[in-house]
């Protein structure tokens, strides 16, 4: 998306929609949206094979929002998707490209959030739904008509909703739309359970598959590190005590978090700007040309204000906020390794943005190793590094030089050397702790926990399939993990799968915090985070697995 925006002017969308996507930086339709837009704006049925990464949510997004009718108060376009990350992700998507659509609304319906804003919503008539299959069929069991008005249904990564164990409620959601909808799919794979759907309720569909291409420079050394969100200044403090960086880019979201970010570090002493849309260009080419030639030293930007950007004294880029796609992540991480140097690249991971760093490493083929946070004998060692770097290059003369000047200040404040070199000390490093505890308790930080390894549960918190259902020992539970139990088990049809879909999508949870799913012959043992289980347990209380209550209650192995 680097070219100009003539490739977009001529798919035919709405001029309010291309307007919006200028404003975002959208310039060249990827190789998905190229293929997909027409065919979708034809009212064609479709098939899309895309990874994640390849721009598929505007390949939709921006086709659909063109056909809406916003004097309409009711839905008309309905997006499913997996997991509730995905649908805020998305309906933040859909929100920035009708900005210029006065009167379109969208609303996310995902479970583990209270039903009251979303039927609000729902009732002020939103045109634009996107939902997690759980908590739609809640709603349809509210209100059996809510998608009669539906004209477009979207299914976003259906591989995904199959393998969570959804298909019983897709055919419910299919049975409430109107047949004449037209029906698009898109999804990594097409395993033959996909393939039966198309059949099923896509009439004629096209097909369109692209491979994703987006490779990251092989000299740029990439970490991330697991935060929660309200621990991002602190860390991004510890982390600059330690990079030894010579100029650093910093990537977030929002326009108004670039003047927060930078405002703190100013504070901090670090030479730094703000680089967004809303600044004149003389003076985002003033700040780019400052961090040319060392005037500057850290620029917080967003996405579209940094594209183009070739400084090539960026040693670091920090990405602060979690960008949307793995293409942004990509292009962002390229702001460094340039003209032939190494680059490192580091990432704020905070525990529900897991899912997207698994994206990340999947579409561009790459580990993103994890790191910790600078504990306080690293940023100790590190404040005393460098003071000892500006202080090298002054011994050679310094006793030549300011030999009679040190006598004379010794003399005046009636000290000795020893008491002088610690005074002036103290005032070159204006108050920066150079003692241990002191280090420790400017920034008490916990850094976001994580299980581990040997605890976690493997594909992606799920047991397999025919866990033994003996009555053997079982193993030690990790701390701040309970048992619970259901009365679901194999006798009921029931897999593992389907449980873990039912508590990601209705308790509102991360898929991390689920642990071990026992499957029994009458009875099922989830392993789930200790901390807010009676909220968890509540939200819960009315989910049905395979149409049968999962009435989940702690499990007392006595």
């Amino acid at each position: 998306m680097t070219q100009e925006i003539g490739g977009f002017a001529a798919l035919d969308l709405n001029p309010n929609i291309l307007a919006a996507i200028k404003a975002v930086g959208y310039e060249e339709p990827s190789p998905i949206q190229a293929q997909s837009i027409p065919v979708i704006m034809a009212g064609h049925d479709m098939i899309g094979q895309a990874q994640t990464g390849t721009g598929k949510t505007a390949a939709f997004a921006l086709p659909l929002l063109s056909r809406i009718d916003p004097a309409r108060r009711e839905p008309q376009v309905l997006i499913l998707v997996p997991t509730r990350e995905l649908a805020l992700q998305v309906a933040t998507a859909c929100e920035t490209y009708s900005t210029e659509m006065p009167g379109v609304k969208v609303v996310a319906l995902y479970g583990g959030a209270p039903m009251g804003p979303q039927l609000r919503t729902l009732r002020l008539g939103a045109q634009v739904l996107v939902a997690t299959p759980g908590r739609l069929c809640d709603h349809l069991r509210r209100d059996e008509n809510l998608l009669s008005t539906v004209g477009r249904l979207v299914l976003d990564e259906a591989d995904e909703m199959l393998k969570l164990g959804f298909m019983d409620d897709l055919e419910f959601i299919f049975e409430a739309m109107p047949d004449s909808r037209q029906t698009v799919l898109f999804s990594a794979t097409l395993p033959p359970s996909i393939r039966a759907i198309a059949e099923r309720h896509l009439k004629e569909p096209k097909h369109i598959r692209i491979a994703a291409k987006t490779q990251t420079v092989a000299r740029i050394e990439q970490a991330h590190l697991m935060v929660h969100a309200d621990q991002k200044p602190a860390s991004v403090l510890r982390l600059l005590e330690v990079e030894n960086f010579d100029a650093l880019i910093a990537f977030v979201r929002t326009k108004q978090a670039t003047l927060d970010m930078a405002e703190m570090l100013e504070r901090q002493g670090y030479r730094v700007s703000a680089l967004n849309g809303d600044m004149p260009q003389a003076q985002r080419e003033k700040v780019i040309e400052s961090l040319k030639d060392g005037s500057l030293d850290i620029v917080v930007a967003t996405d579209v204000a940094a594209r183009g950007l070739d400084v090539s004294r960026i040693t670091h880029v920090l990405n602060i906020d979690m960008p949307y796609d793995p293409e942004s992540y990509v292009h962002r991480i390229g702001r460094t390794g340039r003209a032939g140097r190494e680059g490192r690249a580091l990432l704020l991971v905070t525990p529900r943005e897991r899912r997207m760093l698994q994206v990340i490493e999947r579409v561009t083929g790459q580990k993103v190793g994890e790191i910790r946070l600078p504990d306080a004998e690293a940023v100790l060692e590190a404040r005393i590094s460098r003071l000892a770097d500006s202080l090298g290059a002054l011994l050679a003369d310094a006793e030549e030089s300011r030999g009679s000047l040190r006598d004379e200040l010794c003399e005046r404040l009636q000290c000795d050397p020893t008491t002088l070199a610690a005074a002036v000390l103290a005032k070159l490093t204006a108050g920066r702790a150079l003692d241990i505890d002191m280090v420790r308790r400017e920034q008490p930080l916990t850094p976001a926990s994580r299980p581990d390894r040997g605890e976690r549960p493997s594909s992606g918190g799920r047991s397999e399939r025919g866990e033994p259902r003996d009555r053997r020992p079982m193993a030690a539970l990790p701390e701040g993990r309970v048992r619970c139990r259901t009365a679901l088990g194999a006798r009921d049809g029931i897999a593992a799968k389907n449980l873990l879909g039912a508590i990601l999508n209705e308790g509102g949870v991360q898929r991390e915090a689920i642990g071990r799913i026992q499957i029994r012959e009458s009875f099922s043992l989830i392993e789930l985070p200790e901390e807010g289980l009676e909220g968890l347990l509540n939200r819960l209380k009315d989910t049905r697995v395979g149409g049968k209550p999962l009435r989940l209650r702690r499990y007392r192995e006595d």
